[in-house]
């Protein structure tokens, strides 16, 4: 398993990152840290998570996921083996990407996460009302003081991750030097017309969100009656159409030619794109995540990989 590095920056990674939305979500506190072991011992080191993490479920606030991998931290003490990634932006008390609300924003998380730096720290959504020169001065501060390392950018347009790059120059500011953009065998268009192009360019490297379509391309889901398999089932519905079969039907094919599982390739398929640093993926059990861990381990061969672009054209 060959480690990528991530833009111009030291960091190197795995290419595959954990996505710590489940944590205090679907995955209690027990379950999540046998997952952060085994994603550890599986040779991993890249984990995502938000201070907004799981601010939509009852009776959470925000923050829920950052502490408990900063109970997992303390108790294992495993930071030194690990990237560490989380954002600022969308928590409803710490809206927006004012130089104010990151400084603050970045205190709780490091708190939470019980850290003195976070590795990689996005701006988890693009803030229109605040003058890029702010958010990345503001970021620059935090950098001279080793508090993170990198930062990046989540849910921008292309043109906005050009011009917060073209700010950052002209201004001697840090740049961003990885995004953040959903993207996966079924929803390509955007990332690939808009975002893509960008990062080749500027060469960032570029993480992925929702890599395996809300859990669609694992399989689990092949009909109206699978789902209310999860708490995710209802963000399912929109792939089971004409087009999403087709593409479980070229992720089975392929899967079986290589005793796989659809997770596996759709993960691999991602992996395999030039321009990918690596997807985020999240699993709610050790045992689901082997499929996932699996992903860095299998090539896929050209015609696998013209087939699963066929079907999900």
């Amino acid at each position: 398993m060959q480690k990528r590095t991530i833009a111009s920056s030291s960091l190197q990674v795995a290419p595959l990152v954990f996505g710590g939305n489940v944590f205090g979500w679907t995955a209690d506190e027990a379950t999540s840290f046998s997952i952060l072991d085994a994603f550890v011992d599986a040779g991993l080191e890249f984990i995502d998570t938000a201070d907004v993490y799981s601010a939509w479920v009852p009776g959470h606030q925000g923050g829920e996921s950052e502490t408990i991998i900063g109970k997992w931290l303390k108790k294992s003490g495993k930071r030194d083996k690990v990237v560490l990634a989380t954002k600022v932006g969308m928590l409803a008390a710490r809206k927006g990407l004012s130089g104010g609300n990151i400084q603050t924003a970045v205190e709780d998380s490091l708190r939470r996460l019980q850290t003195d730096c976070v590795d990689v720290y996005f701006s988890h959504l693009d803030d229109a009302d605040t003058p890029l020169a702010e958010t990345l001065g503001a970021y620059q501060r935090l950098i001279e003081v080793g508090k993170v390392r990198v930062i990046g950018a989540s849910n921008y347009s292309g043109a906005r991750v050009e011009e917060a790059l073209l700010v950052a120059q002209q201004y001697g500011l840090p740049k961003y030097q990885l995004i953040q953009p959903e993207y996966n065998l079924y929803d390509r268009a955007a990332f690939e017309s808009d975002l893509e192009p960008v990062a080749q360019a500027h060469r960032l490297g570029v993480v992925t969100y929702y890599s395996l379509a809300s859990g669609f391309l694992s399989g689990k889901y092949r009909s109206g009656a699978d789902l209310g398999k999860s708490a995710r089932g209802s963000r399912v519905e929109k792939y089971l159409n004409e087009r999403g079969i087709r593409i479980l039907k070229a992720l089975d094919e392929v899967a079986g030619r290589h005793d796989s599982a659809p997770a596996t390739v759709s993960l691999a398929w991602l992996i395999a794109r030039p321009s990918v640093t690596a997807p985020i993926a999240s699993a709610t059990s050790v045992e689901q995540l082997k499929s996932l861990t699996a992903a860095v381990h299998l090539t896929l061969s050209d015609a696998d990989i013209r087939q699963l672009n066929d079907a999900s054209a």
